[in-house]
């Protein structure tokens, strides 16, 4: 008698329930790592891809389309915040830094507030964009 091919082993590996698993992981991370951090609401401009770096201990600089700055939704002076960065410095060295702009905010006050995180030797700053419109 003959064997029937259904008795037959594979030969192959099936790796679609392998890709399976391993989009909803892909998913999940995506969904988990793009969390929002804490600060005031702005018109963000547009970019095509922005890298977060949320995290706890990150502070978020924000200018409004006013020209005011925010550390983390509190209203600072350019030397209120230079003073607050030095104390966060002094506590965790490389802690990270985002800068959110409002679309219509002067460009000279954000360049300011970078210039700030130059010469306090802060490395780990990021620049907070919105998703470009399709």
């Amino acid at each position: 008698m003959r064997a029937h091919d259904e008795d037959k082993p594979y030969d192959d590996i099936n790796i679609t329930p392998m890709l399976d698993l391993a989009y909803v992981l892909l998913v999940i991370f995506i969904i988990m790592t793009t969390a929002a951090v804490q600060g005031i609401k702005v018109n963000l401009p547009k970019a095509s891809a922005s890298v977060s770096l949320a995290k706890p201990q990150t502070k978020a600089i924000t200018v409004s389309d006013t020209g005011q700055v925010f550390l983390d939704a509190f209203p600072v002076t350019m030397g209120e915040l230079e003073q607050r960065l030095r104390e966060q410095k002094a506590l965790s060295p490389d802690f990270p830094v985002i800068v959110k702009g409002d679309s219509n905010v002067q460009y000279q006050k954000v360049v300011d507030v970078l210039d700030l995180l130059r010469r306090l030797e802060l490395t780990q700053v990021g620049l907070v964009t919105g998703k470009q419109a399709s």
